[in-house]
């Protein structure tokens, strides 16, 4: 990984451009999108069963058997424990909380539904290849928006090899231009992006079908205005930015292979392989043609002459137990949550549940860290915005990042749990937790409002029921 200050040292770039067109085609070249490729394709079913071949030798050449039995049956395995991992942690909308409740408003008001769609879309994504990025703008009627970036576009450079403080992205894709493939790259930093373009022979040039170039990242009343941040924000899967997948990939393959090979030798079990004895100058078609038509044999009266057969015994329970001991394993080390187990019996108790999912738990855990991270990083662009907007200095830090994990609970456990810790912890606590409750704010303004409208109905009577100043307690 190249930093930026390696970059400015050699003189390679300068704040805003890059000087050498080799740079860009150095770190293209550098950027390793395999395990993202193979991440996203696996959550697709395209296992790589899929493209296993049967072969048999031949007077010593290699040569595709196209006419064994050849199942290829994948397992999505992988799609199962991301969906889990996703549906756990971000099933429910991640809640922002703000002792200025006009900011907390205008916050939930400019992310909105897209936001809590596009951050299940981050988490899918970042599980599949082991991260994923999000960027900011503000379009041309200045709304302010975001849209995911695929990772295998985005090549970071950050500060240090720590990783830490964003200083450019070049983001790298495929266009056409007269008919033919190029590579169209744009270079943002802090203050603004340039665009640039393949041209016949390779070499990367300033775009001139841009007008600014380099431009702006936003235009406020006509002016062109920088972030002062590099307005692109890394959702990583983990510390090491791992795809899920490189923990349990083998243990997949060696599932569809087996289940495949057992297909096949299904398949073939059912034909007998015939062995001749004293019938060597037979020819083996003449023979197979002479046994389907007649259904008999004639045997000579040699010594040794006649015919026996070869059934196949396939051990069925060893095979059973082996794919049952490697589904096991691949929830163990996927972190996921088994639903066929029985080991809890019909109706587990809330302990039960939580230690099920706990290596689930562990693994959201890490996930979850690194996301609020990045939604910090995001709630930084969005009170940018609204400062801007209207002149305020709300400060981003102050805005509180709760994620509400999704899992199946003894309903009954929790709501007398709930009832009892009436009095030892807020009732905002106590709703929160409530397993029959989607919007906890939407929860306490119904609260308030049953409270007011039973006290309405009292009419100001006492605690005994007589009436106050007057009134008549009919």
């Amino acid at each position: 990984m190249i930093t930026w200050a390696e970059l400015i040292n050699q003189k390679l770039i300068n704040e805003s451009n890059i000087n050498d067109s080799n740079i860009i085609r150095d770190l293209i070249n550098n950027h390793d999108t395999k395990e993202m490729i193979e991440g996203h394709r696996y959550y697709h079913n395209g296992n790589d069963i899929r493209n296993r071949k049967q072969y048999y030798y031949k007077d010593g050449y290699k040569l595709e058997d196209y006419t064994k039995p050849n199942y290829k049956i994948p397992h999505n395995w992988h799609k199962m424990l991301v969906d889990q991992k996703v549906s756990y942690l971000v099933g429910k909308p991640v809640v922002f909380q703000a002792e200025d409740k006009l900011y907390e408003k205008k916050i939930n008001l400019l992310l909105g539904e897209e936001w809590d769609d596009s951050l299940a879309e981050l988490a899918k994504n970042s599980s599949n290849k082991g991260t994923e990025w999000l960027h900011v703008y503000i379009n041309p009627e200045g709304k302010f928006k975001f849209i995911i970036i695929p990772a295998e576009e985005i090549i970071p450079i950050y500060d240090t090899s720590l990783q830490e403080n964003l200083e450019a992205i070049l983001r790298y894709y495929p266009v056409e231009v007269n008919g033919k493939n190029r590579i169209r790259v744009e270079w943002w930093t802090r203050e603004n992006v340039t665009f640039y373009i393949e041209d016949e022979n390779g070499v990367f040039v300033l775009d001139d079908t841009e007008s600014n170039n380099p431009d702006s990242h936003f235009y406020y009343n006509d002016k062109g205005y920088g972030w002062g941040k590099v307005p692109f924000i890394e959702f990583p899967n983990n510390e090491e930015r791992n795809s899920d997948l490189k923990y349990y990939k083998e243990l997949i393959d060696n599932y569809d292979l087996n289940v495949s090979d057992l297909a096949n030798n299904l398949s073939e079990v059912q034909e007998i392989i015939t062995i001749l004895k004293g019938y060597e100058g037979t020819r083996l078609e003449e023979f197979s043609e002479n046994l389907r038509f007649y259904k008999v044999i004639k045997v000579s009266g040699e010594p040794g002459s006649g015919v026996d057969k070869l059934e196949l015994n396939i051990p069925i329970e060893a095979k059973k137990e082996m794919l049952d001991r490697t589904e096991e394993n691949i929830f163990l080390f996927g972190q996921g949550v088994n639903m066929k187990t029985d080991k809890f019996g019909n109706n587990p108790s809330g302990v039960a549940l939580k230690f099920m999912y706990s290596l689930l738990d562990f693994k959201a855990s890490i996930m979850e860290r690194k996301f609020r991270k990045a939604i910090k990083r995001l709630l930084w662009f969005t009170t940018e915005y609204i400062n801007i907007l209207d002149r305020k200095k709300y400060d981003s830090a102050t805005v509180q990042v709760t994620f509400r994990r999704t899992m199946i609970t003894n309903d009954l456990e929790d709501v007398q749990i709930a009832s009892q810790s009436k009095g030892v912890i807020s009732d905002k606590t106590i709703v929160a937790n409530h397993p029959w409750v989607e919007d906890v704010a939407e929860e306490l303004d119904r609260i308030k409002k049953q409270e007011k409208d039973a006290m309405d109905l009292l009419g100001g009577y006492d605690s005994l029921g007589k009436a106050k100043d007057g009134g008549v307690n009919e």
